[in-house]
């Protein structure tokens, strides 16, 4: 009988031994399953973030271009149409950023308001002044969006 019974006891420790491990594993692969996604989100927003700036920027070269060549009807026929194709990917970018980091992006959308002040520049000063601007508001969108992955990153689980 004590045999049996020590059987018994080695059998349902292994049996206990085994489900405790399951459970385990389980947990730590869920675990690391969340601590993958939520990476993969955060380089999704950091590639969303990095892709608006750079477009941005792009249609900023593109208006001071137009600007530029005002007083030639050709090279501001050229230059109109360059600043429209970067306008529409800069648009595109302001979107996707917002739909992965799914909230409004006020600083975005004040980097993007500036480029109708640059087509109303009446001089190069003015334009200057205006190009500073517009730096000063992608660089508070930039340091905005790179606090919010470094706290992204800090909250993983």
């Amino acid at each position: 009988m004590n045999a049996v019974l020590g059987s018994l006891i080695a059998v349902l420790g292994t049996l206990l031994g085994s489900f405790s491990t399951y459970l385990f594993q389980q947990r730590t692969a869920l675990r690391a399953e969340a601590v993958a996604r939520e990476e993969r989100l955060r380089q999704e927003r950091l590639a969303a973030y990095s892709e608006f700036a750079a477009a941005v920027t792009e249609l900023k070269r593109a208006v001071v271009a137009v600007w530029l060549r005002q007083s030639d009807a050709v090279d501001v026929s050229h230059a109109l149409a360059e600043a429209d194709r970067l306008g529409a990917l800069a648009e595109t970018a302001r979107f996707r950023l917002q739909l992965v980091s799914g909230r409004p992006e006020p600083l975005a959308d004040a980097a993007f308001a500036h480029m109708e002040a640059l087509r109303g520049a009446a001089d190069h000063v003015e334009l200057k002044i205006r190009e500073a601007e517009f730096e000063a508001a992608v660089s508070a969108f930039i340091t905005a969006a790179a606090e919010r992955l470094v706290a992204t990153r800090r909250t993983a689980p």
